[in-house]
């Protein structure tokens, strides 16, 4: 869709783009959503990839993932043999349920920032115990965790002319046994749960629910539960009013996936 109130195009970014924000200003990553639809309030576009930032890099202990990584290189990107949570990356990518031009243009960041309840990538980043890297107007930054970076459907952390730098995952989230469940209304259709279990090799274990709440829950254990207690835990993390309600799943049917869905996850990893 062309957007017709767009007066200026930034393409080479820098500090200055930060500080200078101004009201109308938008940030630009793939573009998939931004031009999806009318822009009314938007008079500039800063284009992210003016940046210049390197996709994927490996730290000592973290995968950092530019916020303007395309998912088509998330999930490309060659994994240890150790990261046996990796399968995590091509299920949260193919949760997206995309167009080969959605597949290929689509960005990590711009799929948290648009913070749909849905977001898979939202999904990975909480899972995995992710941090979020945001970069302030004024020249400061700071750090969210990633199951806290989205608030609720279609908000998020971030204040005005903030940006997300970048996610960085935790190479001993990767390093984990992970299990994943995705439950739609229809086949195909969008997620109306997902959740993803972690068990660290110290016997950890961590469940984040996504997709059915409007916002990540993620919930710590020292061990595995027990059914009860897991259910127990579900049910005093996430009241009533947590659980989303659209065209893509009632609140009750949502609240039933996510208990069977945490069940079958705990008992494959319990396995």
């Amino acid at each position: 869709m062309d957007l017709d109130t767009i007066a200026e195009i930034v393409t080479r970014p820098d500090a200055s783009s930060l500080s200078e924000w101004r009201d109308g200003d938008g940030w630009l990553g793939g573009g998939t959503w931004l031009f999806s639809e009318p822009q009314l309030d938007l008079v500039r576009l800063i284009d992210l990839d003016g940046f210049g930032w390197t996709p994927l890099e490996l730290t000592g202990d973290a995968l950092r993932v530019a916020a303007t990584c395309k998912l088509r290189e998330l999930h490309a990107f060659p994994r240890p043999d150790d990261w046996t949570a990796g399968a995590l990356i091509d299920q949260c990518c193919d949760a997206l349920l995309g167009s080969f031009k959605i597949w290929n243009m689509a960005t990590v960041g711009g799929n948290l920032c648009l913070s749909l309840p849905a977001g898979p990538m939202t999904a990975l980043a909480a899972a995995l115990g992710g941090t979020c890297v945001i970069w302030a107007p004024d020249g400061t930054g700071r750090r969210v965790a990633a199951a806290d970076f989205v608030t609720g459907d279609r908000r998020n952390v971030l204040t005005r002319g903030e940006l997300l730098r970048s996610i960085e995952l935790p190479l001993a989230g990767l390093r984990s046994r992970s299990a994943f469940r995705q439950a739609s209304l229809t086949p195909g259709g969008r997620s109306a749960a997902l959740l993803i279990g972690l068990k660290a090799p110290d016997g950890g274990f961590a469940l984040t629910v996504t997709a059915a709440t409007v916002r990540p829950v993620r919930l710590v254990f020292e061990t595995l539960p027990e059914s009860g207690a897991l259910g127990a835990a579900i049910e005093r993390a996430i009241p009533d009013t947590l659980y989303h309600d659209d065209i893509h799943g009632h609140p009750d049917w949502r609240r039933r996936l996510t208990f069977h869905l945490a069940e079958e996850i705990r008992r494959e990893l319990a396995s």
